[in-house]
């Protein structure tokens, strides 16, 4: 199902779960996807503990061999090129979720994500944000409910320390982007295996 399709894969700025995308990124390539990186301003410029922005910059473009979108104006003609087939997002944070369930556009994240929904084509959604069931709860309803939205099954990673946390089941993000390009939502949407899998995952 994934050979020979056109993913853009755009990560944004939950550093801490990078480590937990990148062989989900191989696993795609070894479908026989071609993978193209896009990132965040926060990719593209912040050094945290996780990783400098060279370091993540360096390895994406070495798995996928492209370099990667990184400003408004490189993503701008993914529309009207119709580069891809499938657009993913993973990690979603809970700043690039409000702002595409609201329409905002001011990354190179969110201007892929509006150019790929402008070709009624799919966008799969992996979370991982604090305030999943908090403040960003209502984001996540809105967006469940929108045309060709596709979500990674999620689930809380931490509900006693960190109660309203919520984070994509990784591992299963090839098997949404496969349901994706049929137009279906893969089930169950919620989570419900062992609190211990999602340990450190973000």
């Amino acid at each position: 199902m994934l050979n020979g399709k056109r993913i853009g894969f755009a990560l944004t700025g939950s550093h801490c779960t990078l480590v937990k995308v990148i062989p989900e990124i191989k696993k795609l390539i070894q479908k026989g996807a071609e993978v193209y990186p896009i990132i965040s301003f926060s990719i593209r410029e912040v050094d945290t503990r996780f990783g400098t922005a060279k370091y993540w910059k360096d390895l994406l473009e070495k798995i996928t061999l492209h370099s990667p979108i990184s400003n408004i104006v490189e993503a701008e003609p993914i529309g009207p090129e119709d580069m891809f087939d499938v657009l993913v997002i993973a990690p979603c944070t809970g700043n690039t979720l409000a702002k595409l369930v609201w329409g905002m556009t001011d990354s190179a994240v969110l201007m892929a994500a509006k150019a790929q929904l402008r070709n009624e084509k799919p966008v799969v959604v992996a979370f991982s944000t604090n305030d999943g069931l908090g403040m960003n709860a209502k984001n996540i309803g809105l967006l469940l409910n929108m045309k060709n939205i596709y979500v990674v099954p999620f689930g809380q990673d931490e509900p006693f320390k960190k109660s309203r946390s919520i984070v994509a089941h990784f591992p299963a993000l090839p098997e949404t982007i496969s349901a994706a390009l049929e137009g279906r939502q893969i089930q169950p949407l919620l989570y419900t295996g062992s609190h211990s899998n999602f340990a450190n995952e973000k």
